[in-house]
C-alpha cells in the first residue's frame, strides 16, 4: 500500500492553512473556485502543503513541473542568471536567449531560415501563431473539436469548449472547428481561402486523446496541397512529455508552426513559437509582434537548464518507461470503473465509467495524491518526468482503494440531491 502522511499534524498547523484559503478569497479573483490547498514546499516528486500533509504530486503544475520540485540544477541555473543579469527589454539581445532559440531549432531538426519567438506562456505562443495565420491575407483558420489553446481571445477563439468560449463572444472570427480525427470532413474544409489548421497531437484537456493513426500525415498532405500552414500545439505535449521531445515527431511530419510552454522553463513561465523555414519565419515582420518579457535571460536560463537535465539524466527513456508502468498497473487492476487509459508518456488519462473524475480526485487528494479531473469522466495523469516507478507503483496500490471510496461518494452524492 502507499505510503500516506496525515494531512493536519498539529492545531497549529491546522489554523495555519485556513488562515491562508481567509487571506486568498479576501484578495484573489474567484476564477479558480476555492483552492483545494495551500502548498508551501516542495521537493522531487512531492509537494507538502500548510497544515503539513505530503502529496505525490501526478499532476506537475499541469504538465509544466517537468524536472520535479525544487530541482537543483535548475535553481542554480535561475539563482546564478539572476545574480548576473536579470531583465532587459527586447531591444537589447542576451546569450541566454540566442542559445536556447538555436538549441530548440536543433532539437526540432527545424530547416535553415526558421526563427523562434519566444513568449511567457502557451496562450501567448498561440497567439502569435495566430497572428502568423493572419499575416497569410487568408480569411479562415482551423481548429478540432474538443481543442484547448488558451484564454487569451485569440487563444480562445481557436479553443473549442463553449463554456470558456461564450461568455467573451464575439471572439476573433475566421476560426471553424471540425470534428476531431475525421480526415474526410479536414479534406472537405480545406481550400485555398485556409490560412492554417491548428491542432495538438494529443488533446489534454480534451481528455487526453491522442489523434487517430496517420490523421496528422493526411493533415500534413492536405494543408500542403492547399498552401496552408500546419501549426502543432505542444504546449503540454512538447519538452518530452510523451517520451519523446516533441510529439509530433513521431509521425513523420514537418509543421509550418510549433508553440511551445509549460514544461520548457521547468516552472518558470516561458513559451516559444517556432516557425519553420524562411518564408513563414518571415511572415510576421518587424514591429508587428512583441512582449515586455519574452526570452528573458532568467526564464531562457531555465529553459536552457530544464532540457540539459532531460538530456542528462535521459527523462526521455524514464517517461516511457514509468508511464507504461503507470498504464499497465491502471489496466491490471481489472477495475469494473476503468474502462480505457488513454495518452502518451507520462500525459495519461483514466476514462472512468460511470463519470467519477471529480469524485476520485478529491478521494486521491484525501490520500496525498494530487490529480485532475479534465472532463467528468477522465482524470489526468500529467507528473514530473522524473516521477520513479516506486512512486508510481504506490499510486497503482492505493487506486482501488480510492476508486471505491469515489463511487461512494457519487452514490451519496445522488442520494442527496434526490432527497
Amino acid at each position: 500500500m502507499s505510503e500516506v502522511l496525515p494531512l493536519v499534524t498539529s492545531g497549529v498547523e491546522q489554523r495555519a492553512g485556513r488562515a491562508w484559503l481567509d487571506r486568498y478569497g479576501d484578495s484573489i479573483m474567484a476564477t479558480y473556485g476555492v483552492p483545494q490547498r495551500v502548498l508551501v514546499r516542495g521537493e522531487g516528486a512531492y509537494v507538502w502543503d500548510a497544515d503539513g500533509g505530503r502529496y505525490l504530486d501526478l499532476l506537475a503544475g499541469i504538465a509544466t513541473n517537468v524536472l520535479g520540485h525544487a530541482h537543483p540544477t535548475l535553481t542554480g541555473a535561475v539563482s546564478a542568471q539572476l545574480a548576473t543579469l536579470g531583465h532587459v527589454s527586447n531591444f537589447f539581445a542576451t546569450g541566454p536567449q540566442v542559445a536556447l532559440a538555436e538549441r530548440l531549432l536543433d532539437l526540432l531538426a527545424a530547416p535553415e531560415g526558421s526563427r523562434v519567438f519566444f513568449a511567457n506562456s502557451g496562450a501567448e505562443a498561440n497567439e502569435g501563431a495566430f497572428k502568423i495565420a493572419r499575416r497569410t491575407g487568408r480569411p479562415r483558420i482551423l481548429a478540432l473539436e474538443g481543442a484547448f489553446h488558451g484564454r487569451t481571445l485569440g487563444a480562445l477563439a481557436l479553443t473549442h469548449k463553449p463554456a470558456y468560449r461564450e461568455p467573451f463572444e464575439p471572439l476573433p472570427g475566421g476560426v471553424e472547428h471540425l470534428p476531431f480525427g475525421d480526415v474526410d470532413a479536414l479534406r472537405a474544409a480545406v481550400d485555398g481561402t485556409v490560412a492554417a489548421l491548428v491542432l495538438e497531437v494529443v488533446q489534454g484537456e480534451g481528455g487526453v486523446r491522442s489523434l487517430p493513426q496517420g490523421y496528422l500525415a493526411a493533415a500534413r498532405e492536405i494543408t500542403s496541397a492547399h498552401g496552408a500552414l500546419l501549426v502543432v500545439d505542444e504546449v503540454q505535449t512538447g519538452i518530452g512529455r510523451t517520451g519523446a521531445w516533441f510529439a509530433h515527431t513521431r509521425h513523420g511530419v514537418v509543421p509550418d508552426v510549433v508553440t511551445l510552454a509549460k514544461g520548457l522553463g521547468g516552472g518558470i513561465p516561458i513559451g516559444a513559437v517556432v516557425a519553420f523555414g524562411a518564408d513563414v519565419a518571415t511572415l510576421l515582420g518587424a514591429g508587428q509582434h512583441g512582449t515586455t518579457f519574452g526570452g528573458n535571460p532568467v526564464a531562457s536560463a531555465a529553459a536552457l537548464a530544464t532540457l540539459h537535465v532531460i538530456e542528462r539524466d535521459d527523462l526521455l527513456a524514464n517517461t516511457r518507461r514509468v508511464g507504461a508502468r503507470l498504464r499497465d498497473g491502471v489496466l491490471a487492476l481489472r477495475s469494473p470503473l476503468v474502462s480505457e487509459v488513454s495518452g502518451e508518456g507520462l500525459l495519461l488519462g483514466i476514462r472512468l465509467t460511470p463519470p467519477l473524475a471529480s469524485a476520485l480526485t478529491a478521494a486521491a487528494l484525501r490520500a496525498g495524491f494530487i490529480l485532475n479531473a479534465v472532463t467528468p469522466d477522465v482524470v489526468r495523469l500529467a507528473p514530473p518526468l522524473v516521477l520513479t516507478p516506486e512512486q508510481a507503483d504506490s499510486f497503482v496500490a492505493a487506486l482501488p482503494v480510492l476508486l471505491a471510496e469515489a463511487g461512494t461518494a457519487q452514490v451519496t452524492a445522488r442520494a442527496d440531491r434526490e432527497a
